[in-house]
């Protein structure tokens, strides 16, 4: 296959596609690219939608004001709340008014999480504003001490069942994960998805198997696989068993970018979709962990429609 070749069929696959994890700015931390720029981005590649996560803040009211005044740009832009310090942790007033302003997605906490926390330490990598701009995380629990889901966890999760929102595993250790999933299955929650299994959070391709046959999907970030991406810890091989763990029906790809010093989140589909393809996938499987399983996990299958009519109407 030619490189132009090449290079045509992943501009194909990412038309409709679906980046449910970017750290698009303004943020505490040195962004590479902002929210606008973002939506401008992956509206030049045709992508269905993108939803913007920030430790620190819910960005449904900026996602709002951009989809408003840029309605020339046909991607969807969506956001999401990360259950941290800022937000006041388990706080049911904040997922709620998340909820009321069209985010789609709960995610369990990141910096705040104790596993995080205790990872952070044997690990190079640090919140750039943790230490500059504010005080350190405080860590949140999501267990009591006989390892049942705290009572403010399960507020939260009948706000997230309530509103058909996604809840995400975020930082937690996947031991955690597993029992705030089964109790949030117990409670309503139809969507829910493990966040990078591939690093930080622990978890086996057993407890990726597992974790999928219950229905969850499983995000990877492309930024840990890829040549060029800061945050590479993991290779193609790696990608391979996670997904033939999980399913292709199951796995979703995400970029986790948006950062500065590294490539962008559109430059890090690419590659991860060629990544896939060099994998042996083919392009109907890719699509489906690019954009219509991403498109069911957030219900907004009707977004890669439309991205699809608008690419087949090109001259």
């Amino acid at each position: 296959m030619t490189t132009k070749t090449m290079e045509q069929r992943i501009d194909a696959l990412l038309v409709g596609a679906i980046d449910p994890h970017v750290h698009s700015g303004p943020s505490i931390a040195p962004r590479g690219i902002d929210h606008l720029e973002l939506l401008r981005q992956a509206s030049a590649a045709g992508f269905a939608a993108v939803v913007t996560k920030d430790h620190d803040y819910s960005g449904v009211t900026t996602a709002a004001l951009i989809n408003n005044h840029f309605s020339d740009l046909p991607t969807r832009l969506y956001s999401s709340i990360v259950l941290n310090n800022v937000v006041g942790g388990f706080n049911p007033y904040a997922v709620e008014h998340t909820a009321a302003m069209g985010g789609k997605v709960v995610w369990l906490p990141t910096l705040a999480a104790e596993n995080h926390l205790r990872w952070e330490k044997t690990s190079n990598w640090v919140h750039p504003a943790s230490t500059q701009k504010m005080r350190p995380a405080r860590g949140i629990p999501v267990l009591n001490a006989d390892k049942t889901v705290r009572d403010d966890v399960k507020e939260v999760l009948d706000i997230v069942a309530k509103n058909d929102m996604v809840l995400a595993s975020g930082h937690l250790h996947v031991s955690e994960t597993w029992a705030v999933f089964e109790e949030a299955k117990r409670r309503g929650v139809n969507r829910l998805t493990l966040t990078h299994p591939e690093d930080i959070v622990d978890a086996s391709l057993n407890d990726v198997r597992g974790i999928a046959a219950m229905g969850a999907f499983v995000e990877h970030s492309l930024c840990m696989f890829i040549e060029g991406s800061k945050f590479k810890t993991r290779n193609a091989d790696d990608l391979k068993r996670l997904i033939d763990a999980a399913g292709v029906e199951q796995t979703v790809m995400c970029s986790d970018l948006g950062q500065t010093g590294t490539l962008g989140p559109i430059e890090g589909f690419r590659r991860g979709i060629r990544m896939c393809i060099d994998l042996g996938y083919v392009d109907a499987d890719i699509r489906k962990m690019v954009s219509t399983n991403t498109a069911r996990m957030l219900g907004i299958e009707t977004d890669v429609d439309a991205a699809m009519m608008r690419h087949e109407a090109l001259p």
